[in-house]
């Protein structure tokens, strides 16, 4: 389960690949670091065209996991995608969205360490995005401390681990859209079309760029560098 991404790109570069028309957000800073329950950049459908927002990880939890709690944390990762209570939003492309990011994490579960791994597509961490859904103005309490919110939540789709994802988390891996057509054909397509994106990426199209840290961006590589490699080190444990 992916519960930690980073996205280090611009709004310029997300604007081009996704063909962003509006945006509701200023400038974008360097998210090293988006846990769930966070808050994470989004582009969504609307009836202007597509639009950059900020909408908070973790999508409403169905009701029967709830029983006995007075939180909601979110689901952050959809893998269930025949499960009927994702359907509404699976199907629709209004509410299927597409989430930037330049890096996600994974834990080291195959050798027990729990060591955070940073996977991207290059050590220059190039723009990409989940394949992902969201829902609007949704009241819960997500934090007790926080009593009700009302927020814009997303979360995205998980699937089978490829080679080099599983050699350290063999459960699953994002699903994750490289070309501007297949970020055209989540946005627009019928669910039958789309489902067919929910696939792990080829062997080698991933590479760990980083270890052992809560945050990641290419900037932080050469602060580990001039730091002989103390600097940004921490655990998630």
């Amino acid at each position: 389960m992916c519960n930690l991404y980073s996205m280090t790109s611009n709004k310029a570069a997300i604007r081009a690949l996704a063909r962003v028309l509006k945006s509701s957000v200023g400038n974008l800073p360097l998210f090293e670091y988006i846990g769930a329950n966070g808050f994470g950049p989004i582009v969504r459908n609307t009836g202007e065209g597509r639009e950059l927002a900020m909408c908070r990880w973790g999508m409403p939890s169905p009701p029967f996991t709830l029983k006995g709690k007075n939180y909601d944390a979110g689901v952050t990762n959809i893998r269930n995608t025949d499960k009927p209570y994702w359907a509404k939003w699976l199907t629709d492309p209004a509410n299927r969205c597409l989430v930037p990011f330049t890096s996600f994490s994974e834990p080291d579960q195959v050798s027990g360490s729990n060591v955070i791994h940073w996977f991207a597509q290059s050590p220059e961490r190039p723009l990409l995005f989940f394949a992902g859904i969201w829902t609007p103005q949704w009241t819960s309490v997500r934090k007790v401390r926080d009593g009700e919110t009302t927020d814009d939540l997303y979360a995205f789709l998980t699937t089978t681990a490829n080679a080099e994802v599983g050699a350290i988390h063999d459960k699953a891996m994002p699903v994750i859209l490289t070309t501007e057509a297949e970020c055209d054909l989540w946005m627009t397509g019928s669910w039958s079309e789309v489902q067919l994106l929910q696939r792990p990426l080829p062997d080698g199209s991933l590479s760990v760029v980083a270890t052992g840290r809560r945050k990641d961006g290419p900037h932080l590589d050469e602060l580990n560098s001039l730091s002989g490699g103390s600097a940004t080190q921490d655990s998630l444990l």
